[in-house]
């Protein structure tokens, strides 16, 4: 294997560093994907209803948001193997809180530990991945990553279903903590301190504030849904804005700030920041509005419309490492051009051709999406980091991965918003599926228009770092 050397001029194994850090991504990913097949189980069990159940989604997703920002303090201020075993410690004793729990509430503390540690993590593995490999095959090494997080997208449902068919919701959890078990156990040995500390003080009124983006996000997540306050949520709503107003006035005004946008002065990076979060809403607006189409438009069981989701996750997983070498070979703007062309006809397909299509088309056209999203997601990472000086480069995956966050979700809440608008629009003159049907065309005519914009924010990258600066 190959080897390097740690801060301490001493030899490490860059290929077990690797794979110990991607094992670690790899289960939490899948913990993040797999646990809606459990929500029937969870509702029983607990006696709760869907809309409780789905804070084990939401919650999750609001908690990882708000530490994103916070992953490039502690790489400047913690060494990185004590870091990583300690997200993963905390991952392991929210999971066995989780496993314990005879409670809903109990189970969301595991939860909210859970996300925590995720939040840090998915931001820091891609910054010490990128610190540590050279520019020039950065594309390749970040391929095996979007590889790593598109297999875990297509194996947790599946892993999910297995466990719950053979044992109880909490068996489910003991996989996670074993897997999660043996990864700290191996990081011991293989992660090694790499990432060079710039110690400075936590800034807690830049933490404070960021607790806006979670007012921002849970907002968003009601659009669409009834019984909505909304007197109540438009008040939250100009608080969350008036929190991160401050919080990013705050990062241009400090010395130290918790996360530095001065890394968006430069004209790559907002554009891969854009096109990153371009992809993950085609990528998860697929995942999420494809299997309702599913059921409700062909009629078909909840687990088999999860079931035709793995194919395009596959070609998703196989995809990534290829189109990584393929940046690192022909450049950032082509690979990401080809890439957003195949989201754009994706949604066209769906446009123009109307009408109820089959089960296998909407497979086809879901893998046609998928796979132009792995020309797209992590090359736009890889080229964010080119764009940006080495320091920077764990507040630029920061921002990326928490804008990402952000725009996926507001795409799904959109999705969702247009469905039902033109749904019960048409109800009234025709039936419930041809209303469905007119819904989901809407749905697909949006997301072609942000299909298309991102296509002409490929068009306007520029390959190479000397080229960057605005």
């Amino acid at each position: 294997m190959e080897e390097a050397v740690d801060l301490q001029g001493r030899p490490y194994s860059h290929l077990a560093f690797i794979w110990t850090l991607l094992a670690g991504t790899f289960t939490m990913s899948i913990s993040q994907s797999s646990l809606s097949t459990a929500y029937p189980t969870l509702m029983q069990y607990f006696n709760i209803p869907a809309s409780t159940v789905q804070w084990l989604t939401t919650g999750f997703m609001l908690v990882m948001v708000v530490m994103m920002p916070v992953s490039p303090w502690l790489l400047n201020n913690i060494q990185f193997p004590i870091l990583f075993v300690s997200v993963l410690a905390l991952f392991d004793v929210g999971t066995f809180i989780i496993y314990l729990a005879t409670s809903f509430p109990l189970m969301m503390v595991g939860r909210v530990m859970e996300a925590m540690a995720v939040g840090i993590m998915f931001p820091s593995y891609q910054t010490v991945m990128l610190r540590i490999t050279p520019e020039t095959q950065r594309g390749s090494v970040m391929g095996m990553a979007g590889l790593v997080m598109g297999s875990a997208l297509a194996v947790g449902p599946i892993i999910s279903g297995i466990v719950l068919k053979y044992t109880s919701w909490q068996g489910l959890f003991v996989v996670f903590m074993l897997v999660v078990t043996v990864v700290f156990l191996v990081a011991l040995k293989t992660i090694k301190n790499v990432m060079p500390q710039h110690k400075a003080h936590l800034d807690y009124w830049s933490v404070l504030s960021s607790v806006g983006f979670i007012g921002l996000l849970y907002v968003v997540n009601q659009i669409g849904k009834t019984a909505v306050n909304w007197g109540w949520m438009s008040g939250l709503l100009i608080v969350s804005l008036l929190a991160v107003a401050y919080f990013v006035w705050r990062q241009f005004h400090v010395a130290t700030p918790l996360l530095d946008l001065r890394v968006l002065k430069t004209v790559n990076f907002d554009l891969a920041v854009l096109l990153t979060g371009t992809s993950y809403i085609a990528l998860i607006v697929v995942t999420i509005i494809f299997p309702l189409y599913y059921q409700e438009v062909l009629g078909i069981s909840p687990f088999a419309s999860g079931m035709a989701l793995v194919p395009g996750a596959v070609v998703l997983s196989l995809l990534n490492p290829l189109t990584g070498k393929l940046a690192d070979r022909i450049g950032f703007k082509a690979t990401m051009l080809t890439g957003m062309t195949m989201i754009v006809l994706g949604w066209l397909w769906l446009v123009l051709v109307g009408g109820r299509q089959s089960l296998v088309a909407m497979m086809v056209i879901a893998a046609l999406i998928e796979g132009g999203n792995a020309f797209v997601m992590m090359p736009a990472v890889t080229l964010g980091a080119n764009s940006l000086p080495d320091q920077l480069i764990s507040h630029g995956t920061a921002v990326i991965t928490t804008v990402r966050q952000i725009l996926g979700s507001t795409g799904v809440a959109v999705a969702t918003l247009v469905l039902a608008l033109v749904t019960s629009s048409h109800l009234p003159r025709m039936s419930r599926t041809a209303a469905s049907l007119a819904g989901y065309q809407a749905v697909f005519l949006t997301f072609l228009a942000v299909a298309v914009v991102g296509w002409i924010f490929a068009a306007m990258l520029r390959d190479g770092r000397q080229s960057t600066k605005s």
